[in-house]
């Protein structure tokens, strides 16, 4: 095992699940290349997963899933990204709402009960279904035009298009936001339900082994039971600690493509050089700043996993912290996979390098949650209130010099 991939385990049992973990990742990536060159989708790696009982990693003990910490979630989907990007993007939105739905508890005993069954028992894959065009990323606070109608007999009927519908063609379920006269109601529905289908509009430059199409809802009839909850009425910017299976994707990706510099510097041997180029002065100072990119945003990612398990602070203390290390690790991961470039030169641009493939992939995280804009804005008001806090509103001291 990489030196990096081994560096924040911190027993035996993780070593242990990592090792199994890590074994299929190196082994999706050539199917990884060839689904993104295609525009197919790796249902063999949804079938491995499956087979490994991967699904239920983040089912509670108590209902038969593994019940793993926040720490461990990033643990497996870094190692698991740095051989398939898209899948362990889409697979991370399962196990991270999984995840959510336990821990807030928002959704009736009955309906949270039945669907950590059918995930235990038969590993299920289930997603939320929220964004829509007209109404942008849900956590800006749109309402879902996705609407449910309630007929007099007590069940509902819906209507609506959601987009980046990751896993759609796996889905064994949906989660479906739509407006409820004026609340926002959460739905669970099977994929078989009359009225609903898949329409495949994913043509994107990256994370296209996501097959993150168009979910259709045409007069889909609901009996009462399938309404899972109400959601609450809350701040769109509040943080949601499963989302650190996003910065986990990316920071996975640019270990992949460190992976492949090396490999690259290693065997790449000019006749005008007496060794490889990995001994060039140039070539160890790139990557060094690689390592140390690195070493700085996952200790950043890990420290702030851990912090949230052991649950010292109140969860909203650690708000700020948990939206940070998404954009860090974004950036960081889009400077280490260019400086992975710049060793590799003109060869990564060959359309059958897996490092084209990782530049295309890893940009797609600026359009992923939390947004950037929204999360320097929410840190920029913070750095000012703590400052007012401190001084009191206009009895700041002043920074004026005398004498000039």
């Amino acid at each position: 095992m990489d030196r990096l991939d081994n560096m924040f385990v911190l027993s035996a049992e993780q070593e242990r699940r990592l090792k199994a973990i890590g074994e299929l990742a190196d082994g999706f990536a050539e199917e990884a290349h060839r689904v993104d060159a295609e525009h197919d989708f790796a249902y063999a790696h949804i079938e491995a997963l499956r087979r490994l009982g991967y699904f239920s990693y983040t089912v509670p003990a108590d209902e038969g899933g593994e019940g793993i910490s926040l720490y461990e979630f990033v643990l497996y989907q870094e190692r698991l990204a740095q051989g398939d990007a898209s899948i362990a993007l889409g697979v991370g939105w399962h196990l991270g709402v999984v995840y959510d739905l336990n821990h807030k508890k928002q959704w009736t005993e009955a309906a949270l009960t039945d669907l950590n069954e059918k995930i235990v028992k038969d590993q299920h894959l289930v997603n939320r279904a929220a964004t829509e065009k007209a109404s942008g990323s849900p956590t800006r606070g749109g309402k879902p035009l996705t609407t449910a109608k309630r007929r007099q007999d007590g069940s509902y009927v819906l209507n609506g298009r959601k987009t980046f519908t990751t896993l759609s063609p796996v889905l064994d379920h949906f989660i479906v936001t739509a407006s409820v006269e004026e609340d926002t109601a959460e739905f669970l529905i099977p994929r078989n339900t009359a009225g609903l289908r898949i329409e495949e509009t994913w043509h994107t430059l990256g994370m296209r082994g996501t097959a993150s199409h168009d979910l259709v809802l045409e007069d889909v009839v609901l009996p009462e039971s399938a309404l899972a909850c109400l959601l609450p009425k809350k701040s769109a910017s509040a943080a949601t600690p499963y989302l650190l299976h996003i910065p986990a994707c990316y920071l996975g990706i640019a270990l992949a493509a460190r992976k492949e510099a090396i490999k690259f510097a290693y065997s790449y041997h000019p006749n005008s050089l007496p060794a490889p180029i990995i001994h060039l002065p140039n070539i160890v100072q790139q990557l060094g700043q690689i390592e140390l990119e690195l070493h700085a945003a996952r200790h950043f990612l890990y420290s702030v996993a851990a912090r949230w398990d052991r649950q010292v602070l109140p969860p909203e203390r650690l708000n700020a912290e948990l939206n940070a290390v998404k954009v860090t690790a974004v950036q960081t991961a889009m400077s280490v996979v260019d400086k992975a470039m710049r060793i590799a030169g003109a060869h990564s641009l060959a359309l059958d390098h897996p490092l084209q493939r990782l530049y295309r992939d890893v940009r797609f995280g600026l359009h992923n949650p939390p947004m950037e804009d929204a999360v320097l804005s929410m840190l920029g008001k913070l750095a000012i209130s703590d400052y007012e806090d401190a001084y009191g509103r206009g009895n700041a001291p002043s920074t004026r010099s005398e004498g000039r």
